[in-house]
Order: C-alpha cells, then sequence, then structure tokens
C-alpha cells in the first residue's frame, strides 16, 4: 500500500518547503518506501483536522496516520524494521532525539529570521495573511523588519553552526561513514532555506555546505530535483 504524505506548500504545489517535512521525506527514502506527497496550505487546516493535528506532516499509511517528524521517524523505524536503519539502534535514536531538539532551536529558529519575508511570498494571499498574522506577534515587528538585518545576523547563525561544522571535519556525515536521520533533522532546515530562498546561508568552503551538497545529491537527487533557489 502506498504510504501518503500531506506537506506544506505554498502557490507551487510541486515546491515544498517545510523543514519538518523534508526531514519526513528523506526518512523515507532512506527506508526506499514510495510516498504520494498531498499538497497543503497554511489556511487548509480542516483536511489534516481528522487526523488530530493542525501542523504537518502528516503520514497515512492505510488507515493509521502519526503526525509530527519525529513521531513519523519512529514511526517508520519500528513498522519496518526490515528496511534500513534510521538510528542504527537504540543509542542511535536517543542521539537523534537531542539532535531533533538542536535542530529545531540552532537551525530552524536560525533560519527562520533569516528567510521569514522570503517564505511569505511565496504564499497565496490568503495563506500569506494566516503567516503575518501568526509570525509577526512572535517577534513583536514585521516580517520585513525580521530579515532587514540578515547580512548582519547571518554570521551568528553560521557561528552557531560549529557543533556540525566541528563533526563533519573528522566524518562525512553526522550519522558516521554513511548519514542517517541525524543528518535528516538538520538537512531540512537547509532544504527548507533552499526551496524558498536565494540568501545564502553557508558559505562554499563551509564543511556544513559540502555536506548539505552531499545530502542534495541523494537518493537520486530527491532534494536537489525539488525546486529551489542555487544557493
Amino acid at each position: 500500500m502506498t504510504l501518503k504524505l500531506y506537506e506544506l506548500v505554498g502557490v507551487e504545489e510541486t515546491r515544498p518547503f517545510s523543514p519538518f517535512c523534508w526531514r519526513t521525506r528523506m526518512a523515507l527514502a532512506h527506508k526506499r518506501l514510495d510516498v504520494t506527497s498531498i499538497p497543503w496550505r497554511f489556511t487548509e487546516k480542516a483536511a489534516i483536522s481528522p487526523y488530530k493535528s493542525e501542523k504537518v506532516p502528516v503520514l497515512l499509511d492505510g488507515d493509521h496516520a502519526v503526525a509530527d517528524s519525529w513521531a513519523i521517524a519512529n514511526y517508520l523505524e519500528d513498522a519496518y524494521p526490515e528496511r534500513p536503519s534510521l538510528f542504527g539502534g537504540a543509542g542511535g535514536r536517543a542521539m537523534a532525539r537531542m539532535l531533533n531538539w538542536w535542530g529545531d532551536i540552532a537551525v530552524i529558529g536560525g533560519v527562520f529570521p533569516l528567510i521569514a519575508a522570503d517564505i511569505h511570498a511565496h504564499l497565496r494571499p490568503e495563506d500569506q495573511d494566516y503567516f503575518r498574522n501568526s509570525r509577526e506577534p512572535r517577534f513583536g515587528k514585521s516580517l520585513e523588519q525580521i530579515a532587514a538585518n540578515r547580512d548582519v545576523a547571518v554570521e551568528g547563525f553560521r557561528k552557531a553552526l560549529d557543533p556540525l561544522r566541528l563533526t563533519l571535519r573528522t566524518q562525512p556525515f553526522v550519522g558516521g561513514e554513511a548519514p542517517n536521520y541525524a543528518d535528516y533533522i538538520l538537512f531540512g532546515g537547509f532544504q527548507w532555506a533552499r526551496a524558498i530562498s536565494d540568501f545564502a546561508l553557508l558559505k562554499p568552503d563551509d564543511p556544513v555546505y559540502a555536506w548539505r551538497d552531499k545530502l542534495l545529491d541523494a537518493f537520486d537527487g530527491l532534494a536537489r530535483k525539488s525546486p529551489g533557489y542555487p544557493v
């Protein structure tokens, strides 16, 4: 039975851009599981409310629904144990749980102020209103003001990546010699930015840039083939 995945899009249905959905996309590819994408937008909450969620990703596996990228990763690992492991054992799963939080805070939290206005530009008018009204109060300023000093703020973001950068100087992937879910957690934030913004988060000589490039080419170029900017 084909799996189905609700994932966030804007005006273009072929441009999925949620960092959490990209974590799931990469996890499904790692597990060698086919999935049918169901485009979903911010104001279409009624479409996923039957699955007890207001956010994507939501994975449908037959009659079973799983919401939240971390919950989905654990479901895939347990429901398809014969497929390649996402974690490489209990210890890997425990470490990935920590990286899941670090990825939310350091990567996704660090990227958002840099691309906030660019996300808005890719949305339909009704979704633009929702996005602006739900995000601006968190910062106490407009989306344009949030991103106004990004040329300076990006340096702080790059510095915050030092734990990842130092790891990649001693091994090719966070997961070791080959990528695993720990890599996909962090990669999701960079693919989110690439899909929606032409702002350069990384310098070409950064080990993180090289790592991101390898993951763009993983699984026959799954992420690279998805619409995005050449940054």
